[in-house]
Parts: C-alpha cells; structure tokens; sequence
C-alpha cells in the first residue's frame, strides 16, 4: 500500500518497476511460434529468457502459452495473483517477483503482481494484464513486442526505452478470484476498545470513523475486530480482497475509500506491497472480520519517499476482508 503519483488509494501497491517504463494504464493475439525470445522452466519456477539478439521485435502484441494450468479460466475483470519476469530484448530487467525484496527473510513470501484482468499494475502494464484473460490458474505464457506495441502512449519518456525497443514477459497465473465488488462484512459489531475510535460503516458507503477527542494518538499500530468472521485465516503472500476507508487520526478527514473507487480491491498482503501497518495487522485475521487499524507514520506513509502529505500522519483505517486468494 504504497503511494504512486497517479493514485491516492491505500490499497494500491506501488512496486517500483526498475526502468519505469510506464505511466498509467494503456487484447493481444494468441500469436504464432514466431518470436525474438525462448522460454526454459516450468510454471512455477523461475524462468530464464534467451533473446535472439538478431530477431526484430513484433509491432504487435505476440502472446504464447507456454503451458496449461488445469485450474479455472480467468475472466475479465478478475482478480489475479501473478508470478513474472520481465526484460528488455537488450538484456535489461523490467521487474521479477522472483527478486528478493531489500530486507526480506529467505523463508518471506514472493512480492507478486496482483491486480485486475484487463487493468494495469504497478508492474505489468494493461496489455500483459489483457494477456491474462483467456489463461487457465497455472499456466504460464509468455507476452512480447515493441515497447510501443505494449505499452504504447503511456510509455515514460523519462525510461531510456525508445518505442521500438523489445520487450518480454514471462508471467505465471498462480491464482484468480472473482469477487462482489459491493461485498461487505456481515455481523454484529463490537464497541471500540478504549482509545480507540469509533467506526460506522452505511451499507455501501465509505465507512464513518470518529476519532476520540483528547486522546493521543498511539505510537504502535494498534488494531481491533470489529465484526468477526468464520473463513479461513490471513496468510502472508495471498491475494486480499478487501473493503476499507481511511481517515487521519489528526482531524478525522477521510482521505480515502474502496467505496470512492468502484467497490471492493485487492492486494497482496505480508510481503511489504502495503503499508506496514496494515501487514501487521491483517495477516491471521479471518475472511470475513471487520478490523479497524490505527497505524502511526513509522507503520504508514512515514518511511516512503511517496508519503506525501499522509507521511507525517497518523491513520485509521476500516478494513473488511472479504476473501483471499
């Protein structure tokens, strides 16, 4: 939950991708055999891209499946959890989950893509996202072209990539999930705890979050359930479909919602791709429970260079888990 200069969602990751080759959002062939790159591993595994350096790159999208998974069909609009690793056809790295992340356990979890069909991420821009429309949970396909064939206008002129350079990703559907966009928690819900504040939540509306006047805000991530759920517990690396709102501690000003942008989203929770705080609190809560979380700036925005003006502040969030995938 990481701060981009396009978006003010909490729940957005924000991974950087090395060379930032793209600025916001952008279907593709099933192509032929034809292609400037080869494939070694199987799904699951880390792969290793070979470029026939003498190859020129399509001006149009070329999408292979590499191989089938037996799992559900992805739909547009779902949400998906994927491995991948990409590069330039010059040899440059454009980002792998497979890269171990500064700080990280050996035994921590992968930080992966997760995302809708058919929409951008912070890693993988629209056309590889489109790509994943179609696949089978587990299979792995490989996407290539010019960098103008897959990314297009939004390209960043500040990369270094002109637009016909090459391009190649590699990318894994580990898991999809499709989701009630206007899903909430459902239950009676307890009292704040003392000190903590008090949460209304209207069906289908950003959640009303009062903080307690006169008292300081925690300097610990502090969180409660509020409505307990009976699914299955939290686990770090799993995709998290969940609705939230969040406001400042400072003057109970919401400074954003799910609600605000379409319903329900989802993430990757315990591998750093939201804010600290939020990893703390979530992983072994139940599908289901309704958590407020205060997270002071060490936890939050405090230690991202995209902070922003949320970076000095304490928040309070309201966060319904509704699934996991």
């Amino acid at each position: 939950m990481k701060l981009t200069k396009n978006t003010r969602r909490a729940a957005a990751a924000a991974i950087a991708v090395p060379v930032l080759l793209f600025t916001a959002a952008c279907g593709s062939d099933e192509g032929s055999d034809a292609g400037v790159a080869s494939v070694e591993g199987k799904a699951g595994e880390q792969p290793k891209i070979k470029v026939d350096k003498k190859a020129k790159p399509s001006d149009t999208p070329v999408v292979k499946t590499l191989s089938e998974g037996k799992g559900a069909t992805v739909k547009k609009g779902d949400f998906v959890r994927l491995d991948f690793v990409g590069q330039m056809t010059k040899g440059q790295s454009l980002g792998s989950s497979w890269a171990k992340q500064p700080g990280a356990s050996a035994k921590a979890p992968r930080m992966q893509a997760v995302g809708t069909a058919g929409q951008a991420t912070p890693q993988l821009p629209t056309k590889v996202m489109e790509a994943v429309t179609g696949k089978k949970v587990g299979s792995r396909f490989e996407i290539e072209g010019t960098a103008k064939a897959l990314i297009g206008d939004q390209l960043n002129p500040q990369a270094g990539v002109k637009p016909s350079d090459g391009l190649v990703w590699v990318v894994d559907v580990v898991a999809a999930k499709k989701a009630d966009k206007n899903g909430e928690a459902k239950g009676e819900q307890a009292a704040p705890e003392a000190g903590m504040p008090e949460v209304k939540s209207p069906s289908r509306k950003p959640a009303e979050i009062t903080v307690p006047k006169g008292e300081k805000a925690p300097k610990e991530t502090k969180s409660q359930v509020l409505i307990k759920g009976d699914g299955p517990k939290v686990k770090a690396g799993e995709g998290l479909i969940a609705q939230y709102t969040g406001v400042k501690w400072e003057d109970g000003k919401m400074f954003d919602s799910s609600w605000k942008h379409g319903g329900a989203t989802a993430f990757q929770i315990g591998t750093n791709a939201v804010v600290k705080g939020w990893d703390k609190a979530l992983v072994g809560k139940n599908v289901g429970d309704r958590v407020e979380i205060v997270v002071p700036p060490k936890d939050g925005y405090g230690t991202s260079p995209q902070g922003g003006e949320l970076a000095n502040h304490t928040l309070v969030f309201s966060v319904d888990i509704l699934d996991t995938f």
